[in-house]
């Protein structure tokens, strides 16, 4: 089979970390590249989870909200009014910097 070149762009610090496991393993960066790549082809996936958690999705915000309202009603200031709250912020701050 016909061989062929690709480069690849990374973080100067990435490589030398990657460069330097590789040699551990016996073998070189571009070896680890085509198992990885073999890999993909024979999975039809990535031999890992790549996942990430959408903070400011609607579901995640509901239940950031909820959370906040329940700690507010066990902690007794659910009815604050939002020159209450500011005050508490203002004064939580002052503390912070003693």
């Amino acid at each position: 089979m016909a061989q062929v070149t690709f480069s690849v762009r990374m973080d100067e610090s990435l490589k030398t970390e990657f460069e330097t496991l590789c040699n551990y393993f016996g073998m070189n960066m571009s070896t680890a590249i085509n198992v990885f790549a073999r890999a993909v082809v024979r999975e039809k996936r990535i031999p890992f989870e790549i996942s990430a958690t959408d903070l400011y999705s609607p579901e995640n915000s509901r239940k950031i909200i909820a959370a906040i309202r329940k700690q507010a009603k066990d902690n007794g200031v659910s009815d604050m009014s939002m020159e209450e709250i500011d005050e508490e912020i203002q004064k939580a701050r002052k503390e912070s910097k003693k």
